[in-house]
């Protein structure tokens, strides 16, 4: 029987929330198809790594609550040379969302960010000044699954759990209520398929712990466009890759995340249902 490299997907601690066993089925049976034989290791504490032909933090969910045990583990892989996809250094890169200023300052069209050091109410007001809008969003800049994130009404007060605490604010884009957020998915820097996820009546996140809905989407020039110049400014090629993006008043768009670590890839909306990716991670294995 011919060898089958042995990958390593990091998953989150058992007593994590939200629900991944369903996600996790699709890419293991990806990558089962590419033939690669896929171990579960939790990311808190993912015991001996050494004899992982590739380690994927897929599903390092909610590493941003413990964003110091996170980067000690990018610390330890890198230091232990482990063969990890995507790369160390571009998974570190993309845990802070002060990426945005770096992609913003290569030309590429993100959505409006301002970074607060230690948010207040004179804080908030200078960054609605400098963004030019009253209705914000407050997000901490390591954060995911939209955790810490608020919708904030103009003349609204700083949220509670976001006072004296390092914060990006943003204008809330127009886009996200009309038409949706939109993914653009690529494996090996190919385009595979994309999907736009409308939020639930009455709110703007589009999670789907918070009644947000996704379907497949005819990508547009534009946003394919906008999505290889996001990419092609991230420090190293990406294996597998999610670009969110928004539409702002005129539905123009402009960049939200690169989703480079731990994204949904919504393989069951690909039309190949993930072949792509799984060929994109075996070639990583190889070489």
């Amino acid at each position: 029987m011919p060898y089958q490299p042995r990958v390593a997907i990091l998953i989150p601690a058992p007593d994590y929330h939200e629900k991944w066993q369903s996600a996790f089925a699709r890419k293991a049976a990806a990558l089962a198809g590419a033939g690669l034989a896929v171990e579960r290791r939790v990311w808190g504490d993912p015991g001996d790594l050494a004899g992982f032909d590739l380690i994927l933090p897929l599903f390092a969910w909610g590493y941003q609550r413990d964003a110091a045990s996170w980067y000690a583990l990018l610390d330890r892989l890198e230091a232990e040379a482990l063969p990890v996809v995507n790369p160390v250094p571009l998974l570190r890169w993309n845990s802070d969302k002060a990426y945005l200023t770096d992609l913003a300052a290569k030309g590429v069209t993100v959505v409006p960010t301002v970074e607060v050091a230690a948010l207040n109410e004179a804080g908030l007001a200078d960054a609605r000044a400098a963004l030019g809008a009253e209705e914000v969003v407050v997000k901490p800049a390591i954060s995911g699954g939209a955790d810490g994130t608020h919708r904030v009404a103009a003349n609204a007060s700083v949220p509670a759990d976001a006072l004296g605490r390092r914060r990006l604010v943003q204008p809330l884009m127009p886009g996200i209520l009309a038409e949706g957020e939109v993914s653009l998915f690529f494996f090996a820097g190919a385009f595979s398929h994309a999907i736009v996820k409308r939020p639930a009546a009455g709110d703007f996140r589009v999670q789907e712990q918070f009644g947000g809905r996704e379907t497949a989407w005819e990508a547009s020039a534009e946003a394919c466009g906008l999505a290889a110049a996001a990419l092609a400014a991230a420090p190293a090629s990406p294996v597998y890759a999610r670009v969110d993006m928004v539409g702002d008043a005129a539905g123009r768009l402009h960049i939200m995340e690169l989703e480079l670590i731990e994204p949904s890839l919504f393989l069951h909306l690909a039309p190949d249902r993930g072949a792509a990716f799984g060929r994109a991670v075996a070639g990583a294995v190889l070489g």
